[in-house]
């Protein structure tokens, strides 16, 4: 079987994307911001392959630095159906060209970023603000606003899965709380345009995820893990391990977006993520099994923490299954494996299917 970094991708891809109503998108001018991140590979390589089925979608995605994303990946540049525009979400120059679609999910969440929190929020705010006014201009009617979990605060451990009316908030007595209450704000500004020039904001409540193009040296505890177990000598838990997190993969990630983009309901929040939870200590020892087993998880603290504001960190995604069939297709094992493969290790890939 091969591993070559694109077939995987499609591969993946391949096997959920039917589960996409396409119909909604099909031949639409689509403006995306943050696509060079994670969410931007996945959202690639989904259009791509529905371009390459005749779906005659157009994009142009606004990024900082779209030549260093296409060092990376070459395999983007010089596509008809694409167009890189170079500026800052805050304060980027409106083009006179039409659109009929954007995806607002330009967000730096990199631990460098995280040492700013004034800076995430001037982006969520300052930058949500400008997007949506370049919405209107451009005749845009539907926005996907990519917002987080992190709206809803710390998670209460009666609560198993969080649901979208859940009115849990971050406490706005600390500086940690910049990047959930932009989020919040970002909600609230989709909800005033709407009301104000018709703008239909879609919002979609992102967790956690995994697969190919997610940083291994950033501050996601599995990203970590399968670094560890592919490079390190053991794999390092910072903590107890009793969290509990969800992961759904990059492929049912842009299946879920571009979904939710063409028939959610405007300010009607949908969770986007995996409810199948696992504690931070399981998760290791799968990475572990499914890597490396004859590698050894070391676990700092055999106490449970005192005094951790989350966790949990899983939502509930019934409204998504309930309204449009939409669930955590790949298994959480095939992520691990897929992602680490995606990355160059050999794994046992013969064993593996989409």
């Amino acid at each position: 079987m091969t591993t070559n970094p694109d077939a995987i991708l499609e591969g993946s891809l391949a096997a959920v994307l039917p589960h996409l109503a396409i119909s909604p998108i099909m031949g639409k001018h689509l403006f995306i911001t943050g696509g060079t991140g994670f969410f931007g590979l996945w959202l690639f390589s989904a259009l791509s392959q529905l371009n390459r089925q005749g779906a005659d979608i157009r994009v142009s995605i606004l990024s900082r630095n779209p030549q260093r994303f296409l060092t990376l990946h070459p395999q983007w540049a010089g596509l008809s159906w694409l167009t890189f525009i170079c500026g800052n979400v805050r304060n980027f120059d409106f083009s006179k060209a039409q659109y009929d679609l954007l995806i607002h999910a330009a967000t730096d969440t990199s631990v460098t970023a995280q040492a700013n929190p004034l800076e995430i929020f001037d982006d969520l705010v300052v930058g949500t603000r400008r997007v949506l006014d370049f919405a209107v201009q451009s005749g845009v009617k539907r926005v996907l606003l990519a917002s987080s979990g992190a709206v809803y605060g710390p998670q209460p451990p009666e609560v198993s899965h969080i649901p979208e009316d859940a009115r849990f908030a971050c406490p706005p007595e600390t500086p940690a709380s910049a990047y959930g209450e932009g989020k919040r704000v970002m909600e609230l500004l989709g909800a005033l345009y709407h009301r104000e020039h018709g703008i239909e904001p879609i919002i979609a409540r992102c967790f956690a995820f995994v697969g190919p193009g997610l940083p291994l040296d950033g501050h996601f505890a599995i990203g970590n893990f399968i670094r560890d177990a592919l490079y390190a000598d053991a794999i390092h838990v910072n903590g107890d391990g009793t969290p509990l997190r969800s992961y759904l993969y990059g492929a049912d990630l842009a299946v879920w977006l571009l979904h939710l983009l063409g028939t959610g309901k405007p300010c009607y929040p949908y969770n986007v993520g995996s409810d199948q939870a696992i504690s931070i200590r399981e998760l290791a020892f799968l990475v572990q099994r499914v890597l490396s087993p004859e590698k050894e998880v070391c676990i700092e603290k055999q106490v449970k923490s005192v005094g951790n504001l989350r966790q949990q960190y899983v939502p509930s995604i019934n409204r998504a299954k309930e309204c449009f069939g939409l669930d955590a297709w790949t298994s959480l094992e095939h992520a691990i494996k897929w992602t680490a493969v995606f990355y160059g290790a050999k794994v046992g890939t013969q064993k593996l299917s989409w």
